[in-house]
């Protein structure tokens, strides 16, 4: 059993864990999507993404789909 001093703070924070479980069975996931399946906030995940990406866990592209933003989030390998 490890040490709970070894857990990585930044992947296991609850909301970020419930982020990335569902980008795990996803090969890709819009904001959208993850805001359907996990029940946050725009802001809440805005803050979370943008601190795993800036960990590595998580790839952000940014595109338009017509004339609408779309933000889509993938894992790394690190992630």
């Amino acid at each position: 059993m490890t040490d709970s001093a070894d857990l990585d703070r930044v992947i296991h924070e609850p909301a970020r864990l419930v982020l990335v479980s569902n980008l795990f069975v996803v090969d890709e996931a819009d904001f959208v999507y993850l805001s359907n399946r996990t029940g946050l906030t725009a802001g809440n995940i805005s803050s979370h993404m943008s601190r795993l990406e800036a960990a590595g866990y998580v790839a952000v592209r940014k595109m338009f789909a017509g004339k609408r933003p779309r933000t889509v989030y993938t894992l790394t390998p690190e992630g």
